[in-house]
């Protein structure tokens, strides 16, 4: 069964940092263009940022690029979100999914077949 399991939310004061990871069981992630989105409450899930299969390619929301770096250990069948300097608006589910290497420079949603069940990121003082 394919299986996709986030870890590492949790409540960080502004100007904090967390390291949320996304554990792949059932398959191998190798294969597969990765990706991190976000679904703040009343608002549309988002793309955060997303990685090729190899890790050579990525791409970033403008919202979060200097601050967010997406990696991803094919050894570990893991990928990371590295957040750091967080922002209250930075507050929502962020949901790890992966998709064809095909589809890796959309970053959209619907580009994406397979999710995990999200873990929550609450960023207050």
């Amino acid at each position: 069964q394919l299986q996709l399991v986030e870890s590492g939310g949790g409540l960080v004061q502004p100007g904090g940092s967390l390291r949320l990871s996304c554990a792949a069981s059932g398959f191998t992630l190798d294969y597969y263009a990765m990706g991190w989105f976000r679904q703040a409450p009343g608002k549309e899930r988002e793309g955060v940022s997303c990685i090729s299969s190899g890790g050579g390619s990525t791409n970033y929301a403008d919202s979060v690029k200097g601050r967010f770096t997406i990696s991803r250990d094919n050894a570990k069948n893991t990928v990371y979100l590295q957040m750091n300097s967080l922002k209250p608006e930075d507050t929502a589910i962020y949901y790890c999914a992966a998709t064809s290497p095909l589809l890796f420079r959309l970053c959209l949603p619907n580009s994406y077949a397979y999710w995990g069940q999200g873990t929550q990121v609450t960023v207050s003082s």
